[in-house]
């Protein structure tokens, strides 16, 4: 008799099922987000079961994947790739699923043709370096000449943008990112981009600010606007201006010595606002509440409170006005305080927001998105933050890849030649690579509903030429001049999804066996 290695319930899944499992679930995967691709790229309805079925509408890769309860370990890998797509180069997060999807499929019909995973991967891995190199030939490199170069930006942003909810309107929002990146002068840090969504107008009405601003309105009787500000970013407490003593009781015998203890709490509060008030500030901003009386010291002193500035907030105005955060206000001289030419309170809408001008990290910015809904909102925000990224990307590498499909049809057939001369059943899986490659402009141009096959077969005939620049042109619904359309993307975005999708596919034919494990039982607790 065998013994039983497993508890029961646990189940395993062995050789081929275990293979099977993995590939379908990868592929389930890929064709779930392979809709969303493209310029004519529909987007998905998210709907969560948590309070209030909050619904998300988006067609960002990482987005719609994050959101998916998934039970599939092979497809779970898939969604990793996404999120770190989305992390590293924050843009081709659909592109990097549905290319790892459309390997999954390659090595499925290979596995079925008895050809053994280690071959399949040791090909995928050569194909792969070969279509890298590929790419490395042909990219551009504008650097040095400045106008090209925020030429090549534009079209990048526009690229990016064109897919998202924002294509309507890409110029004008291309040109936002762009200045917002130029900004940043080579930095990838985007905290200093700060996002503020305000429902109401349309997409049209955004903008971009040059400094900060703060959702936040301003105290009563405080000044409105105060010029060459000094800013004391605080994070402490305000609110001790009342009697608040939790489960302490305070016996007393009569109501005058209430009175001593309340006029004691002020006098402390009181001691603690002149201190704040001895670091020769303008400003106060702080991360808590701010009690009447304090903010009646404040005005009085014409110091400009502000309460409660939300958290992300708070972190990127120390940073912005070149201040750090101060808990502690014994010794002034230690305290680093932010500077600012002018603040004044603005609206936007109907809001009253809080505007800081000429802060001391110039390269500040601060993009006000106006549109229809919250939803629209959210989707804004995310395309945005996707042109952000590869932008800022960009302009640390400046490579740039002509889009629409081109540099999978310049990989695909430098690919297919290596196919050609590698001897042994490695070349079916090289062979395997370049049609997985080829899979992206067909599916770009599925979704635009043309007719994918005619287009790409005369893509592959137009490659065969010298310096060809052609990919498919939705707009059109032809085989297109991508150099002349201006459609361009990042050679970093590109090899991320290169890169990432071969691995992860290769991750996932490694496996052979599954192993659930029993879910632990809950006693029965009478």
């Amino acid at each position: 008799m065998v013994e039983k290695i497993f508890k029961d319930e646990a189940t395993e899944e062995k050789g081929e099922r275990a293979r099977l499992a993995s590939l379908i679930g990868g592929m389930a995967i890929a064709d779930l987000v392979k809709t969303t691709l493209g310029p004519k790229g529909m987007d998905k309805i998210l709907q969560s079961t948590g309070r209030g079925r909050e619904v998300t509408v988006t067609n960002d890769g990482a987005t719609i994947l994050k959101s998916l309860h998934i039970d599939n370990p092979a497809a779970k890998i898939l969604v990793d790739i996404s999120k770190v797509q989305d992390d590293e180069v924050g843009d081709g997060t659909t592109s990097v699923v549905v290319l790892a999807g459309e390997l999954l499929r390659e090595a499925e019909k290979l596995l079925a043709s008895k050809i053994h995973p280690m071959t399949i991967i040791a090909g995928f891995r050569m194909a792969a370096e070969c279509a890298r190199n590929a790419l490395l030939q042909k990219v551009v490199d504008n650097k040095d000449n400045e106008e090209k170069f925020k030429s090549d930006l534009m079209k990048i942003a526009m690229t990016t943008l064109s897919s998202k909810i924002l294509s309507q309107d890409k110029e004008y929002f291309a040109k936002l990112a762009v200045d917002a990146v130029m900004r940043l002068k080579g930095s990838t840090n985007l905290e200093s981009i700060q996002i503020i969504k305000k429902p109401g107008g349309s997409l049209k009405d955004s903008f971009l600010d040059e400094g900060f601003i703060l959702d936040k309105k301003i105290g009563v009787g405080q000044p409105k606007r105060i010029e060459n500000a000094k800013i004391l970013v605080a994070n402490t407490a305000m609110d001790t201006d009342k009697v608040k003593i939790y489960g302490a009781r305070v016996r007393v015998d009569s109501m005058s010595r209430v009175a001593e203890i309340e006029a004691a709490e002020k006098e402390k509060m009181k001691e603690k606002v002149d201190k704040i008030i001895a670091h020769g500030i303008n400003c106060f901003v702080n991360r808590q509440l701010i009690y009447n009386f304090p903010e009646e010291l404040f005005a009085n002193a014409g110091i400009l409170a502000i309460e409660h500035a939300d958290f992300d907030g708070i972190e990127r105005l120390a940073l912005v006005t070149g201040g750090e955060i101060a808990s502690t206000f014994d010794n002034p001289e230690s305290v680093k305080l932010g500077h600012c030419k002018l603040i004044e309170e603005i609206m936007i809408g109907e809001d009253k927001l809080i505007h800081f001008s000429g802060v001391e990290m110039g390269q500040a910015c601060t993009i006000v998105l106006r549109g229809a809904s919250r939803h629209v909102l959210d989707e804004a925000e995310r395309s945005l933050h996707d042109a952000l990224c590869v932008l800022s990307q960009t302009v640390n590498d400046s490579r740039v890849l002509l889009g629409g499909g081109w540099p999978e049809m310049v990989m695909a057939k430098d690919v297919d030649e290596l196919a050609r001369i590698t001897p042994g059943k490695k070349s079916h899986a090289i062979e395997a690579f370049s049609r997985a490659l080829i899979a992206i402009p067909t599916i770009i141009a599925d979704n635009a509903g043309l007719d994918s096959a005619e287009l790409v077969a005369q893509l592959r005939a137009e490659h065969h030429k010298e310096g060809c620049t052609a990919g498919i042109d939705v707009i059109s619904g032809s085989v297109g001049d991508m150099a002349e359309r201006g459609i361009s993307e990042a050679f970093k975005v590109k090899q991320a999804v290169l890169l990432s999708a071969t691995e992860a596919a290769e991750m996932i034919l490694r496996v052979d066996e599954i192993i659930t494990c029993a879910p632990r039982k809950r006693e029965d607790r009478m």
